[in-house]
């Protein structure tokens, strides 16, 4: 027999109370909802990134703006961005630009063409076309005004995703897309570094484990200490690893040469350099790419900060860290680092010294090869020194002595063309 449902003819009402309560919490969600769309489309803003060309009138060009890495490429492309920077902070923009950054300057004729990436934040809400309008209205004012640059806007202004403009700055030398604000780190007793901020690293490892840490300086070579490989110099042995992991790199590349330079003398450190060549080439990321090479002639001033990472270990006689460690430290002179208390003369013209006079920051066992980096005023990071050798680790009067790179700038262009 079928055992159809049972209906209770029973009448039964919601409790008011229940009621009440429903339609409140349906008020507070609608409220909430209503109060975070208004707050995104209203408050919230989002980094938008534009790209121009601009052609300088009164400045005819010449090969040394041909590198980003001299001083009349470093000192045009900061008046040229200041000149941005300063109209936009005087205009109604001012507190929607962040940035401009000059890419590349390239010859036309005679003349200079800056190809420049700016970084705006707007509301969500606001209209492309019409965020458009507004900079090149703010962009033909600069171009109008009665400057020491005379400057017209060669090509129009054109939107980048934030890939595209990733794209554009890791084909520059010493660029940081994440344009992170260093604080107070050290490898002793520092902390870890965090994805991309520093991108030119590179572990040497031998054996798949850590020996070395090196420096890329362009899409197939690395810069490195000639001591690493005194005892292996067979470079089928080598690998190169890139990204913040030596244990779990974001890039793995075989070696095709070594190249350690001719008068390298082991027992005074003098001329510890070498060139090693990469199979293939490194595929640049935001994570992994190229530092830039100084000028020979580029001042380093004492006193000046510097930044040193590696995987080295954090006391003397301790064992390498698996992920990349950052230190803060300053310039030594040369005459400081030689006095009777410290190397006593040790420290060659082809060296540099960087540290705290009272220690306790310093690389160590493990970090050899490893870039000392400084910041321009433009945020590009050079290269300025190799680790090379020290007396144990963090000691006081005992600094880190570093190849110098500005005394080898001629060699590594002689043997790379770089």
């Amino acid at each position: 027999m079928y055992r159809p449902a049972r209906v209770s003819s029973a009448s039964r009402s919601l409790n008011p109370y229940m009621v009440c309560f429903v339609v409140a919490a349906a008020v507070v969600i609608l409220a909430v909802t209503v109060a975070l769309l208004v707050y995104f489309l209203a408050f919230d803003q989002k980094p938008y990134f534009y790209q121009s060309s601009f052609q300088i009138l009164n400045v005819q060009y010449s090969d040394e703006l041909s590198s980003p890495v001299t001083q009349k490429y470093r000192t045009l492309s900061g008046r040229i961005e200041s000149m941005i920077t300063k109209t936009f902070k005087e205009s109604n923009l001012r507190n929607q630009f962040v940035r401009a950054h000059v890419v590349k300057l390239r010859q036309s004729g005679s003349d200079v063409i800056a190809d420049i990436v700016m970084k705006f934040k707007f509301t969500r809400n606001n209209n492309g076309a019409s965020m458009k309008s507004r900079i090149e209205s703010v962009l033909q004012q600069t171009l109008n005004d009665n400057g020491t640059l005379a400057m017209n806007l060669s090509t129009e202004l054109t939107p980048l995703s934030d890939q595209d403009t990733v794209n554009m700055l890791t084909q520059v030398c010493g660029t940081r897309p994440d344009l992170i604000t260093l604080s107070e780190e050290r490898i002793i007793g520092g902390t870890k570094a965090d994805r991309g901020d520093w991108p030119w690293q590179v572990s040497l490892q031998r054996g798949n484990l850590h020996r070395c840490g090196a420096v890329l300086i362009s899409s197939t070579w690395i810069l490195t200490a000639a001591h690493c490989f005194r005892s292996y110099s067979d470079p089928r042995q080598w690998t190169a690893t890139f990204g913040i992991s030596a244990t779990s790199p974001e890039q793995r590349i075989g070696v095709r040469s070594i190249l350690i330079h001719n008068n390298y003398k082991p027992e005074t450190h003098e001329n510890d350099i070498a060139l090693v060549r990469l199979a293939r080439e490194v595929t640049f990321t935001r994570n992994v790419h190229m530092v830039c090479l100084p000028e020979a002639t580029q001042n380093i001033p004492p006193g000046s900060t510097a930044y040193v990472t590696g995987w080295g270990s954090r006391r003397y006689s301790g064992s390498t860290v698996p992920d990349l460690v950052q230190a803060r430290v300053n310039i030594i002179s040369n005459d400081v680092c030689n006095a009777p208390a410290g190397y006593n003369g040790a420290v060659l013209p082809v060296m540099l010294c960087a540290g705290l006079p009272q220690g306790g920051v310093d690389a160590c066992q493990g970090d050899s090869g490893g870039p000392l980096v400084q910041e321009d005023s433009r945020r590009l990071w050079f290269l300025v020194g190799i680790v090379s050798w020290g007396y144990q680790c963090g000691l006081p009067d005992k600094p880190g002595v570093y190849t110098r790179v500005t005394a080898y700038r001629d060699w590594i262009t002689q043997q790379t063309g770089i």
